[in-house]
């Protein structure tokens, strides 16, 4: 069980496409979506522009589409670190709030 904080809804402003939209999600997915732009070099508008982007196909609403989104990265990551038998140190940028 998440602590109360943790569930809380965080409602954020995003630009997509030159119109400015928001966005609700728990912190921790949002935490997840902050990692995955650093990751890429992106901003996290332009991670969301380009979520949006793909989503669009598949017909399903933003904040479903960044939540599986999330969900993805966090699977992924959890598989990298199983898979690697000596993980490298966590970078001084990532804490361990960012873990999910």
């Amino acid at each position: 069980m998440l602590p109360p904080l943790e569930a809380a809804v965080e409602k954020r402003s995003v630009s997509i496409q030159g119109h400015r939209t928001s966005v609700s999600l728990e912190a921790p997915f949002w935490r997840v979506l902050k990692r995955a732009a650093r990751a890429r070099g992106i901003s996290l508008g332009a991670l969301v522009a380009a979520i949006d982007a793909a989503r669009r196909v598949d017909r399903v609403n933003l904040s479903s589409a960044l939540r599986l989104f999330a969900l993805a990265e966090a699977e992924n990551r959890a598989v990298t670190r199983l898979s690697d038998p000596a993980p490298a140190a966590q970078s001084p940028s990532e804490d361990a709030s960012d873990a999910l």
